[in-house]
């Protein structure tokens, strides 16, 4: 395979995890300022997206010829596209009927799900630490957004969608941890965002009422702003990551965006979405959570 070997990576893994959580944190914010449909804006997001990968892989056809991933390989791969999908479908609908803080909350369960589905299927057993930084995170997680948990049929829902956008993410993010130990990060991202873009071009397309194009010139911005923050950056962060550090570590970190989001949501002018006063104590605790079960304690590892 063209590898960027595992005892060699390109960028230190764990920068570019923390670049990714930042980054993929200005994505509840941007949805606010878009008026198109949830299918529509994730469809846009990952089609802009699989143009830049493109690109890159046009400049680097030795990584394309090393795609060798068998039948098997191939239904994965096809599998964690379309977990992709259903998850930025269900997440950006979330964002549409509940609130910011709530939506990122509960896809933010996420590690609980992979941690099972770590030692179920990867063979990677979180140890007790990681069990507790996990809980202490998602604890946290509870506590920012507990505020507004049931408010009205509208919240409800979008809580649910939420919820499950974080089970199809874990899906996704196991899957990834195994597709990752075989494939260049460009030939993975250009595989997985492929299929799901195309997943939800397809959507979009028979569904009459979602017209693909026609919007104001601030959607498309958005769309284009969407692709290269939070999925080029924050996204294809996180799965380049994903090589060096088992699922549950990589996605634990990714709870760092409740925070980031909250904060940047009650920052910005046009939003000014202001955090209750829980925020304070149940960040300190998913930042906490994620240095207790990511951080080694032997700092030679």
């Amino acid at each position: 395979m063209p590898p960027d070997a595992p005892h060699r990576p390109i960028l230190p893994p764990g920068l570019a995890l923390l670049g990714a959580v930042a980054a993929v944190s200005f994505a509840g914010p941007l949805v606010r300022f878009s008026t198109a449909a949830a299918l529509v804006i994730s469809a846009w997001r990952l089609l802009f997206s699989v143009g830049i990968i493109g690109l890159i892989l046009l400049g680097r056809r030795s990584v394309l010829l090393g795609v060798r991933l068998g039948r098997a390989g191939w239904v994965l791969a096809v599998g964690a596209g379309l977990l992709l999908a259903g998850h930025f479908w269900a997440w950006v609908a979330s964002i549409q009927l509940t609130t910011i803080a709530s939506s990122t909350v509960l896809v933010s369960t996420q590690p609980l799900f992979v941690g099972a589905l770590s030692v179920a299927f990867l063979g990677e057993r979180p140890g007790r630490r990681q069990w507790v930084g996990i809980a202490v995170a998602v604890t946290g997680s509870i506590i920012i957004g507990w505020g507004d948990f049931g408010v009205g049929s509208d919240a409800l829902l979008g809580d649910t969608l939420a919820l499950s956008a974080g089970l199809m993410a874990a899906g996704y993010f196991t899957i990834g941890r195994t597709l990752r130990r075989r494939l260049d990060i460009w030939a993975y991202t250009g595989l997985v965002y492929g299929v799901a873009a195309l997943a939800l071009t397809l959507i979009v397309l028979v569904d009459p009422a979602l017209p693909l194009t026609g919007y104001p010139s601030r959607d498309w911005w958005v769309f284009l702003a969407l692709a290269a923050v939070p999925m080029m950056l924050g996204h294809t962060g996180i799965n380049y990551a994903l090589r060096y550090f088992p699922a549950y570590v990589a996605n634990l970190a990714s709870l760092g965006e409740p925070i980031g989001a909250t904060l940047i949501a009650w920052l910005l002018p046009a939003i000014r979405e202001t955090p209750p006063p829980q925020t304070l104590l149940g960040g300190c605790l998913v930042l906490g959570g994620i240095a207790l079960g990511t951080l080694r304690s032997n700092p030679g590892r």
